[in-house]
């Protein structure tokens, strides 16, 4: 439960870093930031698979190059549920999909580091 709670955190903290990036993406504060990291993991959980799974002839054709157009569509979906949480267009929630991985992609690495060296054999 605990480690739930880091990434939320940690997907809130993010979620602001890409607002202060991109000028089309706004949060009222950190408490919209918080609902919308819960929002977008719950609309990733359910919806995600699915459009990725409908589209899947198009990721083919663009070598995976479509999943950063699902992303964008999941921050617009998300951004659609949450109050305080706004993206103003398509381009925006594109860049701020594409900032957004390669976030994620930086702490996971240093997250997992860390839990690399204290780990025994």
């Amino acid at each position: 439960m605990r480690s739930l709670l880091v990434h939320l955190v940690v997907s809130a903290l993010l979620l602001l870093l890409v607002g202060q990036f991109v000028t089309g993406i706004h949060f009222t504060g950190f408490g919209a930031a918080l609902l919308a990291a819960l929002v977008l993991g719950i609309v990733n959980f359910l919806v995600r698979p699915i459009l990725i799974l409908v589209t899947l002839p198009i990721t083919i054709l663009t070598l995976g190059l479509f999943l950063i157009v699902i992303n964008a569509l999941m921050l617009m979906l998300t951004s659609a549920f949450v109050p305080g949480f706004k993206v103003d267009g398509f381009v925006s929630a594109l860049l701020a999909g594409v900032l957004l991985g390669l976030f994620n992609l930086v702490v996971s690495a240093l997250m997992h580091r860390r839990g690399g060296d204290n780990r025994r054999l």
